[in-house]
């Protein structure tokens, strides 16, 4: 959420940043809102100063021997008028919140203009990718022998599910404990289990709710409960009201996760494979920060994304997405891109993003410093990576001419030293 200061004070200028990620703020409506606040807010304040200095009267009146009923009558009326004020304050104000929680996250300035992914930026790309001697398979058809089960799936679930049988899945569980063990013993972060159930306090405290509602797996409508779409929002969500202690900075965690997505706005998109699914996992990093430091920190986890793909020899590429493609809550988002040969393109595999205080201030999530003052802290995650498209990048990636994948050596080690795999189950 927006510091309100900041649209008190120029909101033109915040209007201008906002167009960069194409979203209009109605400033017109804002000022309206504001004009009406202040009004109402003066016009309680009057209120309760004359009732006080009435009441006061009342005693002094009483202690002259005065007839106090005329008095009396009036603080009534006066206590009725404020009573009524600050209902249509308190009411004022819920509006004035409701308009600020559906105004995304400014864009930095380092944040290119454009309308969708067409426009990100390139800010580097890594290793070259494999020239096959055969025509490399799509990681649907080199499972097609049993190892990815997409017709068990829509039968159990529906579409856009999978089941995984023998080495394929093997390799699916052992990339996600490559992830967290490279996280934790190289890159100083703590592993953490939470909740796949969230309540609508976690993710509004995000920014899912409530401009993604239908994008989210609801799964109470009483409680108002939902599964997770990714791990980010339990996670973060740890802090949410509280106040940490600047020494206990930088909060650095990792977590493991099933995600869940209606992928409500994805219709006739990636309709084939693993890419695009109603489940999958993610191992996934988030960063709690003093706000000094949340830019240089955002390198740093990007870098860790990284360095996952690096182990694996997998060739990629970093994009800094344009205001059109920015995250409703990310201030700047790096995203990587791992490379298919099936397709002989990049594919996101993390979004590596910086929300500086804008999450912190909608969970009210702070830090005391040195000097006693309290101040929000900055957030940030990315996906170290989404398990899944890892899973797909490899099996395209190190498939033999036979139809057999050869099995990373970094994953040797979780594989029990298999160094090839059948991928038909």
């Amino acid at each position: 959420m927006l510091d309100i200061k900041l649209l008190r004070a120029d909101p033109q200028a915040v209007a201008a940043r906002l167009n960069v990620k194409g979203f209009e703020l109605d400033v017109a409506s804002f000022e309206r809102l504001e004009v009406e606040r202040r009004r109402l807010q003066e016009q309680t304040e009057q209120l309760q100063n004359e009732r006080n200095v009435k009441s006061k009267g009342i005693g002094q009146a009483k202690a002259q021997g005065q007839d106090i009923a005329p008095l009396l009558a009036e603080v009534s009326g006066l206590g009725e008028r404020l009573e009524s004020a600050k209902e249509a304050f308190a009411d004022i104000q819920t509006q004035l919140q409701a308009f600020l929680h559906a105004i995304p996250n400014l864009p930095d300035e380092l944040v290119p203009a454009g309308k969708d992914e067409a426009d990100n930026q390139q800010l580097r790309i890594w290793g070259d990718p494999r020239t096959f001697e055969f025509e490399p398979k799509d990681h649907v058809d080199l499972g097609a022998g049993g190892g990815l089960d997409f017709e068990t799936a829509a039968k159990i679930s529906g579409s856009r599910y999978v089941v995984m049988h023998g080495g394929i899945a093997r390799l699916h569980r052992a990339l996600t404990q490559f992830m967290l063990d490279t996280h934790v013993q190289q890159h100083g972060y703590q592993e953490v289990y939470v909740p796949y159930i969230v309540n609508a306090d976690s993710l509004f405290g995000t920014g899912q709710l409530p401009k993604f509602a239908e994008d989210q797996f609801r799964i109470d409508q009483e409680q108002e409960t939902y599964l997770i779409p990714t791990a980010e929002v339990p996670v973060t969500n740890i802090y949410r009201g509280e106040i940490l202690e600047e020494s206990a900075l930088p909060i650095r965690h990792v977590c493991h996760t099933p995600c869940f997505r209606s992928e409500a706005g994805s219709y006739g998109r990636d309709t084939r494979g693993m890419i695009r699914q109603h489940q999958f996992e993610k191992v996934e990093m988030v960063q709690l920060v003093h706000p000094d430091q949340s830019w240089q920190v955002l390198e740093a986890l990007t870098g860790h994304a990284e360095a996952i793909l690096q182990a694996l020899n997998l060739p990629y590429r970093a994009m800094l997405l344009c205001g059109g493609d920015l995250g409703f809550s990310a201030a700047r988002t790096i995203d990587l891109e791992v490379w298919l040969p099936s397709q002989q393109q990049y594919r996101e595999i993390s979004s590596c993003s910086n929300f500086l205080d804008f999450q912190a201030r909608r969970m009210q999530a702070r830090f005391r410093t040195s000097d006693g003052k309290i101040e929000f802290l900055h957030t940030l995650n990315g996906s170290g990576l989404a398990v899944g498209r890892t899973l797909v990048a490899v099996l395209e990636n190190y498939q033999n001419h036979d139809g057999t994948i050869a099995v990373p050596n970094a994953l040797q080690p979780y594989m029990g030293g298999q160094d090839v795999i059948s991928p038909a189950g």
